[in-house]
């Protein structure tokens, strides 16, 4: 006969195991050694869905030391997205640009975040930070050094990127890539109307940012910039017609007036993700991020 237990204790028996401890799923070999662990949870908020995300290890060194970590941010509006997704013009890479960047012996950290239909800023801000904070606590068992991460987003995960590098200081982020983010949600910058309540801006704050002033400034990178800020590497498409070009020169400009190393490259003719441009031009845009991930960690 099964023991009678209290429904609150039967709830607590049968949960899944919480991610901090929960044991890690099985990884798929790659070419080159490299290892894919999908679908993994790190961190559980009450009445949401679980938050996930994908894992590429580098295959084992010579030296054994923790690999390098790049925690990826993918876009989509704060709307939509998928975390595996670096965009339009890598989807046919094969290798793709996670397994690329672990035969370079990164670890990468493909993340989920609340979408602003789930909720709204800080909310996927906060989901960042746990990933950072469950990477820390799992660092040796996944033979990670959480001391040497750079954060890569595109279009609204690059927007959160600069965020989480500019205000994540326990402890503070090796680098920032940021790929055609917003930097700036206070400022009119065509065709962004911070007046209008129907933006992804302003569902992503949960009201218009003209309506929401404190709120709109403390989700603006631009309005957090300081000294103390990591190195970031801004490259955006002069022929943006989603997100302004002004955006990350605006951002690049602040951050070496504070004192902070930057690194800005705009690109002729490249629309929003960086739509426009021919396969090779996306190869050397890419070449440089990995390059200067690997500098700075």
């Amino acid at each position: 006969m099964a023991l009678a237990v209290k429904p609150a204790e039967l709830r607590a028996l049968i949960a899944a195991p919480h991610p901090d401890i929960a044991p890690l799923p099985p990884a798929a070999g790659r070419p080159g050694g490299v290892r894919m662990l999908r679908g993994v949870p790190y961190g559980s908020v009450e009445g949401a869905r679980p938050l996930e995300l994908d894992l590429w290890l580098p295959g084992p060194g010579p030296d054994q030391l923790p690999s390098p970590v790049v925690v990826f941010v993918h876009g989509g509006a704060w709307r939509r997205g998928r975390r595996d997704d670096l965009g339009v013009t890598t989807r046919s890479w094969d290798p793709g640009p996670f397994e690329r960047l672990a035969a370079a012996g990164f670890a990468v950290a493909c993340v989920d975040y609340r979408l602003s239909g789930e909720a709204t800023f800080p909310a996927p801000l906060e989901d960042l930070r746990a990933a950072l904070r469950w990477l820390g606590l799992r660092s040796a068992e996944l033979g990670i050094d959480p001391l040497r991460t750079v954060v890569w987003g595109e279009s609204a995960g690059g927007h959160l990127a600069a965020l989480l590098a500019l205000t994540h200081s326990e402890p503070r982020l090796a680098g920032a890539v940021v790929w055609y983010g917003p930097a700036d949600l206070t400022t009119p910058r065509p065709p962004f109307d911070p007046a209008d309540r129907a933006t992804p801006e302003a569902l992503l704050l949960g009201a218009a940012p003209l309506d929401a002033p404190e709120l709109a400034a403390a989700a603006s990178p631009l309005r957090q910039v300081h000294g103390d800020a990591p190195p970031f590497l801004v490259i955006h498409g002069e022929a943006d017609t989603m997100v302004a070009c002004s955006h990350g020169r605006d951002l690049a400009r602040a951050l070496r007036a504070a004192g902070a190393e930057v690194d800005l490259h705009t690109v002729a003719g490249a629309d929003h993700g960086w739509y426009g441009l021919d396969d090779e031009e996306v190869e050397r845009i890419f070449a440089r991020s990995v390059a200067f991930a690997t500098a700075v960690s």
